[in-house]
């Protein structure tokens, strides 16, 4: 296991705390859309223990065996049953209440336990394997000319 992030939070601390979780996803390889979605998951459940927890948490970073995770630890009352499931699709009229439903659809594999003295929200997100030795480099280009007869030409490659 390798520790990528380990950092208590407040509201003051979770616009840095997201470039952060941003950056030490990136460097271990997740891009685009993937990308995206865990940073995006991350920032819910901070967001989550700064409203509805006391304000603060904290958020522990990690990888092993080619899975990134986060977890989101708060000492709040926990979350009620209906909202941990977090199956039914908020109303688009609804202003709060879509964390944890984006939670859920954003990461490979969301863990939530949650109690009167405090949750723990566990995200992950399967890392892309990386090239082992034998994988195929660029191709680079070549010129091949063929000798003899005319009708054989040239062939560029």
């Amino acid at each position: 296991m390798r520790t990528l992030l380990t950092q208590p939070f407040t509201l003051f601390e979770v616009t840095k705390l997201r470039r952060s979780v941003a950056e030490q996803a990136s460097s271990c390889g997740l891009t685009g859309s993937r990308l995206d979605d865990f940073v995006l998951a991350v920032h819910e459940s901070v967001i989550n223990a700064v409203q509805h927890a006391g304000g603060h948490g904290h958020l522990r970073v990690w990888t092993v065996d080619g899975v990134l995770s986060a977890e989101t630890r708060d000492l709040g009352s926990g979350i009620p049953d209906d909202y941990v499931s977090g199956q039914d699709r908020p109303s688009e009229l609804a202003f709060t209440g879509r964390g944890i439903y984006l939670i859920r659809r954003l990461c490979d594999n969301v863990t939530f336990r949650t109690g009167p003295s405090g949750t723990s929200v566990r995200l992950t997100m399967r890392l892309p394997r990386a090239p082992g030795p034998g994988a195929a480099r660029a191709m680079k280009r070549i010129r091949v000319s063929a000798g003899g007869a005319p009708r054989f030409g040239r062939f560029t490659a």
